[in-house]
């Protein structure tokens, strides 16, 4: 079986999903577009020897319609021969698409492929592709009769499972933007980040949008504390009365715009273009779980995951776990027992942002350049998705 490794992995600073957003005057395509030229010039590699491109986006509507990773390949002047598709495992769309590249690879039916993501919250809101229209379906409904509930209410119920308290949330989630203000501002984040023009059209550039603009260096823990709870409904707390209402805009992701892209290839394809690997994939796992819970799949997939790779969780130097919301991570670190030094050492999506589509391959290179920064062996990211799955990947430092 071949060795799938990680050439060059990039990602877009995070905007905010709103509009007046740093990233919203940028159309969905020319986002991802921009993010793969900038992938191809950083590797100096012929996109003519790319076998495909597999891209994550959530909310396939809109201007992320009709399979937004194609037009983007061909927005940015690949080949026509270059094939593309978009696929959506909800939040972890990018992290399956790495997976569906890499496994492609290692069964060597390809040799080249790029997995990329994006989202424009911006543009098209989060739930466009609900807004009035039964997304169930008749025999759903009838195996889940109370109806599922939206992650906001599942964060809810992690928090009130695990006793997770408010205290607690807000705590992580200053630590989120400590962390990652702290990164950004040691240059920490330079390597991943390729800059987007913005505002007046054209190329990239030195003066493109190239901080996140979700981090928050002034947040305080009296600050979050002040915030009231997002999702609180009588519907929901008669249907769940054990709910304490702590989840709040602070201990949340924030709504944003985004895109990444990593280029995956065979060792051997790798060492015949004179490229050099900086990472290779060991295992992969995806899981179902309780779709009304939804966000504890990370748990099953780590435990997953470190099976197949034949490791213990105190041989992984680096977790990225995705930030959806604070008690996610905090539940985590509860099943796991990881700690908590080396989860999102560099602040996680509360702050950095959470573009759907696009985090799979962000929290991928954030990871790749923690591992080489800090001189780590093994790194596992995870991440929680809709309706109760979530993937787990671990890569190795090359």
């Amino acid at each position: 079986m071949a060795e799938a490794v990680i050439v060059d992995v990039v990602r877009t600073a995070s905007g905010r999903g709103k509009p007046g957003g740093a990233l919203s005057s940028v159309h969905p395509v020319d986002l991802l577009a921009t993010v793969l030229e900038q992938l191809v010039a950083r590797t100096g590699i012929d996109p003519a020897v790319v076998d495909d491109v597999i891209g994550g986006c959530v909310q396939q509507v809109g201007e992320q319609a009709g399979n937004i990773t194609r037009n983007a390949l061909l927005a940015a002047g690949f080949p026509h021969h270059v094939p593309g598709t978009t696929i959506d495992r909800q939040c972890g769309s990018s992290q399956q698409a790495a997976t569906f590249a890499a496994q492609a690879v290692m069964a060597g039916s390809q040799d080249v492929v790029i997995a990329c993501g994006v989202e424009m919250m911006s543009r098209i809101p989060l739930g466009t592709a609900a807004i009035e229209r039964d997304i169930m379906g008749p025999k759903l409904h009838e195996r889940y009769p109370d109806g599922l509930v939206h992650q906001g209410i599942s964060a809810e119920l992690i928090a009130a499972r695990w006793d997770l308290s408010r205290a607690e949330l807000d705590d992580y989630a200053a630590r989120s933007h400590e962390l990652a203000a702290a990164a950004g501002a040691a240059g920490l984040f330079a390597d991943e980040i390729v800059p987007i023009a913005v505002g007046g059209g054209g190329s990239a550039g030195a003066h493109g949008h190239r901080v996140d603009e979700t981090v928050r260096a002034s947040t305080t823990r009296e600050g979050l504390a002040s915030l009231p709870a997002s999702f609180t409904h009588p519907r929901y707390a008669e249907r769940f009365p054990e709910i304490g209402w702590q989840i709040t805009p602070g201990n949340a992701s924030p709504l944003t715009d985004g895109a990444s892209a990593a280029l995956i290839m065979s060792r051997e394809k790798a060492d015949a273009l004179g490229l050099r690997p900086r990472a290779r994939f060991v295992a992969f796992s995806v899981v179902g779980d309780d779709p009304i819970m939804m966000l504890t799949g990370p748990i099953p997939a780590t435990a997953k995951v470190l099976s197949r790779a034949g490791l213990g969780i105190g041989d992984i130097d680096v977790f990225e776990v995705n930030e959806a919301f604070a008690s996610v991570p905090l539940a985590w670190l509860r099943e796991t027992g990881a700690p908590l030094d080396r989860l999102n050492p560099r602040g996680g999506a509360i702050a950095l942002g959470h573009a759907l589509g696009s985090s799979g391959t962000r929290l991928l290179a954030t990871l790749v350049n923690e591992l080489e920064a800090g001189d780590g062996r093994y790194g596992l990211q995870t991440m929680c998705e809709g309706a109760g799955m979530a993937n787990a990947t671990v890569i190795e430092r090359l």
